[in-house]
C-alpha cells in the first residue's frame, strides 16, 4: 500500500517538473529547420500570447480619462431624463426615455466622452425618438452646444480658466 503512493507522488512530481520552463536556454521553433531564419520565433518572446494571458489583470478592461466638466454638464442638461446606465470609465451615459421641458416628443439619448479635452471632439451625443421618427441634425448638435456651453460655464465656475 505504501509503495503505490510513492510511485504515485514520484510521477506526480515528474510530470510537474516537465511542466515547467528552462528559461536559461533560448529555445527557437522554426516551421522548417532547413530554410534558415525565416519563420523562426522566439518561445520566450514577451509579445508572445498565451493561454495565461487570460487571466493578466493590467489588461482587463480598457479605461478613459473622462472630462469630468463634460460629464457632469451631459447629466446637468440631460436631468430630465432618467439615467438607466452610467459608466465614469469608459464615458457612457445611457438615459432612458422621457419629454423635454416644453416638448410634445420624447427622446431618449446616449452620451459617450471619449477624451479627457474639453472640447467639442470629446463628445458624442445619440438622440433616439420614442415614435420612431428619425431625430434631426439639428436637434442633435442643439443637445451637443447646451452640454459644451454648460461644461465652460462649469469649469468657470470652478476658477480653473
Amino acid at each position: 500500500m505504501r509503495l503505490p503512493t510513492i510511485l504515485g507522488l514520484i510521477m506526480l512530481t515528474t510530470t510537474i517538473a516537465a511542466c515547467g520552463q528552462n528559461r536559461s536556454t533560448s529555445t527557437t521553433y522554426s516551421a522548417n529547420p532547413a530554410s534558415g531564419n525565416s519563420d523562426e520565433r522566439e518561445l520566450n518572446d514577451p509579445e508572445r500570447s498565451t493561454l495565461w494571458d487570460i487571466f493578466d489583470r493590467s489588461t482587463a478592461e480598457q479605461t478613459t480619462n473622462v472630462n469630468r466638466y463634460l460629464w457632469a454638464a451631459s447629466l446637468d442638461i440631460l436631468n430630465f431624463l432618467p439615467v438607466q446606465e452610467v459608466d465614469p470609465f469608459t464615458g457612457v451615459i445611457v438615459t432612458g426615455y422621457g419629454t423635454p421641458p416644453g416638448g410634445g416628443r420624447s427622446y431618449r439619448a446616449t452620451v459617450h466622452i471619449s477624451d479627457p479635452a474639453l472640447a467639442a471632439r470629446s463628445l458624442s451625443v445619440a438622440l433616439q425618438s420614442n415614435g420612431g421618427a428619425p431625430v434631426s441634425a439639428a436637434t442633435t448638435r442643439a443637445v451637443e452646444d447646451a452640454i459644451l456651453s454648460r461644461a465652460r460655464q462649469l469649469r468657470i465656475a470652478d476658477n480653473k480658466f
